[in-house]
């Protein structure tokens, strides 16, 4: 089995040529953001070939990263669309208070546009959690479950490695009345992020080559 332990920050131009080879081949990895938070994995490519990812602790895979191992061959990571809900608003003031209570909590989130079809300007999008969709309902948000692929923000704080260690703990007390809920959150962050570039759901599925 193939291992990638290396993520590539730059690529040349045969590189390049040679994601756009695999793309149409189906040698590539669509992984959902939950595997995407790990550094050890295996995964299976679309064309069903088994690979396994080992890297050092260096961040979240993002969307469009390109691995390569021992013998120089690529392996590329494209976000899969997973089920999330979407939050818009009737004003941008509404959505940025629904986005203070969703950071104050901790809860990863993704600040878009690219996929709205509607007329609100703006969306947030995070996965799932019924608790904190009544929430944001309560404030005067409008929810829709979708799917998207998912790339929540990473941090203000990105000038050294990425190390990332986050544990929940929930503690949900519904009395079904849909009035009050108490929702408990622990949190334990060891935080230290870095990145070489910008992504935007803007860009066309690649065939898919990074520009470095």
């Amino acid at each position: 089995m193939k291992i990638f332990n290396t993520r590539l920050s730059t690529l040349s131009g045969t590189q390049k040529a040679q994601l756009v080879e695999q793309y149409q081949a189906d040698d590539y990895l669509l992984l959902d953001f939950d595997t995407r938070q790990h550094s050890r994995f295996r995964a299976i490519t679309v064309s069903g070939e088994a690979v396994g990812v080992d890297l050092p602790r260096t961040g979240v895979l993002k969307g469009d990263d390109v691995l390569i191992n021992a013998a120089g061959e690529l392996m590329q990571v494209i976000a899969k669309p997973q089920a999330v809900t979407k939050v818009t608003a009737d004003n941008d003031f509404l959505l940025m208070k629904g986005a203070y209570h969703l950071g104050n909590r901790h809860v990863p989130l993704m600040f878009d546009h690219s996929f709205d079809q509607g007329n609100a300007s703006y969306a947030l999008y995070f996965e799932n959690d019924h608790v904190l969709a009544q929430m944001l309902e309560n404030l005067g948000l409008h929810i829709e479950s979708t799917s998207v692929p998912f790339e929540p923000e990473t941090g203000a704080y990105q000038t050294g490695q990425h190390s990332h260690s986050h544990s929940h703990s929930h503690s949900h007390n519904d009395s079904h009345s849909h009035e009050s809920h108490d929702h408990s959150h622990s949190h334990s962050h060891s935080h230290s992020h870095g990145h070489q570039y910008s992504h935007s759901h803007h860009d066309a599925h690649l065939g898919r080559s990074n520009d470095g």
